[in-house]
């Protein structure tokens, strides 16, 4: 009997898992994309028309609004973020920010707070949100941070990583040590559609 308690207990448990391989909402054509960060979702170190959001709207044709500041932390995203989130066709917001708070030394326990804040702000507003890594960059090279990891885990939100360490590890894709040029940003386009398309966002 023990046997089977214990099994019907095991069966709830994963039964209330999080699905990590479950389908999103298909965007509708009204719908907006919310591209959120710092300067690489700007676009630094390209021309305007070069960012990832720019190219991403071309390649996905929906509405993607660049909302990325240049120099900006988690901390000032944080109170930036509630007034975009008042626009009412966004349905999906692409996440990308930290890498000033790594550069910084701020605390990594206040970047991942404020990463889960945010995730939270958006889910109220029933906007979905694809969680983009940013890698450690230090005197070393590039290492994982994972507390994207985490934070994906912990918030049931789908996470893109790999991406960005790619790029900026390939000298031929970066304006500079720490932001993709022209090529750069639109790998990191490409990669971010191929997600949406894959995760069923987009068709």
């Amino acid at each position: 009997m023990k046997y089977i308690i214990v099994a019907v207990f095991v069966a709830l448990i994963l039964l209330t898992l999080p699905n990590k391989s479950k389908k999103m909402d298909l965007l509708l054509s009204h719908d907006t994309i919310l591209a959120f960060g710092d300067s690489l979702t700007y676009g630094y170190g390209a021309d305007n028309n070069e960012s990832y959001p720019a190219l991403l709207s071309s390649l996905s044709g929906y509405k993607v609004i660049n909302a990325g500041i240049n120099g900006e932390t988690s901390d000032e995203g944080l109170q930036r973020l509630p007034e975009l989130l008042e626009d009412k066709s966004v349905k999906l917001m692409i996440l990308c920010i930290g890498g000033n708070d790594i550069l910084q030394r701020q605390s990594m326990t206040a970047l991942k707070n404020n990463l889960k804040t945010m995730i939270h702000m958006s889910k109220i507003k029933g906007i979905d949100v694809l969680l983009v890594a940013v890698p450690n960059i230090s005197l070393f090279g590039l290492t994982p941070l994972t507390l994207y990891e985490e934070v994906a885990e912990e918030e049931d939100v789908l996470l893109l990583s790999g991406v960005l360490a790619e790029i900026l590890g390939n000298p031929t894709l970066k304006s500079d040590q720490i932001h993709p040029n022209a090529l750069g940003y639109k790998q990191m386009a490409e990669k971010i559609y191929e997600s949406l398309v894959e995760n069923g966002w987009i068709q």
